[in-house]
């Protein structure tokens, strides 16, 4: 096992990427009367200013209510342990589950890549642009291919091989450098299967981009096969990772319509233009708390 030599500290995101004294509230529960006036209402009694509010229900009588609220509180630090005291009152009463996050900090995220590039340059280049308020705290490869450019963006780069079907040894190292250090693990086109074990110990959200041909074009050569069968749109589909392969719940997706006279390699280039803006939507949203995940689906608050 190996890893890379030393790289500058991460770059974290700035006061003015990220809203301060702004924090995000996500709520979780059976619909009910009043859910959105007692909300809002507790967070007034504290002087909280509401900037942004989005709700969905998926069934008026007897469904599940989701909301995301972001407010704005001077002090909010030092108010935060009163909030969460009110909204334990308050799902007490409603039977909710919420998360309560201040905004100013950003989430930790490490990166895992393999030789393909295309999407984990373009996270790093949109970090760089303060377009991603999140912290990226490593890059982690199989391959040391993108060493340099990674340390040219000042992020750390670790090499983890992982050769072979017993995969327990670069399991370990990884969950030496994850634990306790990220919040969330995006996977820009890391050609390896994570084991249900690695999954539940991480213990954080994992993130995964593939192209939308699967399951119809699995294994190898996606593009190649996609081209011979005469596919007339290509695309990509961003999900986070459940220890069915390529089943957790949908983020984002999206799609480019193709021709007859695209050859594999132009299906592959659009496939990737898609992938890094699919991928790059599905980290923005999740960083900002827009997802929230019920079972095997999202609801996405964009």
């Amino acid at each position: 096992m190996t890893t890379a030599k030393a790289a500058p500290p991460a770059r974290r995101t700035t006061a003015a990427e990220a809203p301060a004294q702004q924090a995000s509230l996500i709520v979780k529960g059976a619909d009910a009367t009043g859910i959105v006036a007692a909300i809002t209402s507790r967070l007034g009694e504290r002087g909280a200013n509401i900037v942004s509010l989005d709700q969905y229900s998926d069934n008026p009588r007897d469904g599940t209510f989701y909301q995301r609220a972001v407010f704005g509180l001077d002090g909010l630090r030092a108010a935060l342990p009163g909030i969460r005291s009110a909204l334990d009152e308050l799902a007490s009463t409603y039977g909710l589950t919420y998360t309560l996050r201040d905004m100013s900090v950003p989430k930790r995220v490490a990166i895992f890549a393999s030789k393909s590039d295309h999407c984990l340059l373009d996270l790093l280049w949109r970090h760089r642009q303060s377009q991603l308020p999140v912290s990226i705290a490593m890059v982690v490869s199989n391959h040391p291919d993108t060493a340099e450019d990674v340390r040219g963006f000042g992020i750390p780069f670790f090499h983890v091989p992982s050769m072979g079907p017993d995969k327990s040894a670069a399991e370990a190292e990884h969950l030496r450098l994850l634990k306790g250090n990220v919040d969330f693990v995006v996977l820009a086109r890391y050609m390896q299967i994570l084991s249900a074990d690695l999954i539940e110990q991480v213990g954080v959200p994992i993130i995964n981009i593939h192209h939308s041909f699967l399951p119809a074009f699995i294994g190898a050569g996606p593009y190649a096969k996609a081209k011979e069968r005469g596919v007339k749109l290509v695309g990509a589909t961003a999900h986070y990772v459940t220890p069915d392969l390529d089943e957790g719940p949908i983020i984002e997706q999206d799609v480019v319509r193709v021709t007859h006279a695209d050859t594999a390699s132009d299906l592959a280039r659009r496939g990737a233009d898609v992938e890094r803006a699919v991928l790059s939507r599905a980290v923005l949203w999740h960083a900002e708390d827009r997802v929230i995940r019920d079972g095997n689906h999202t609801i996405v608050f964009t």
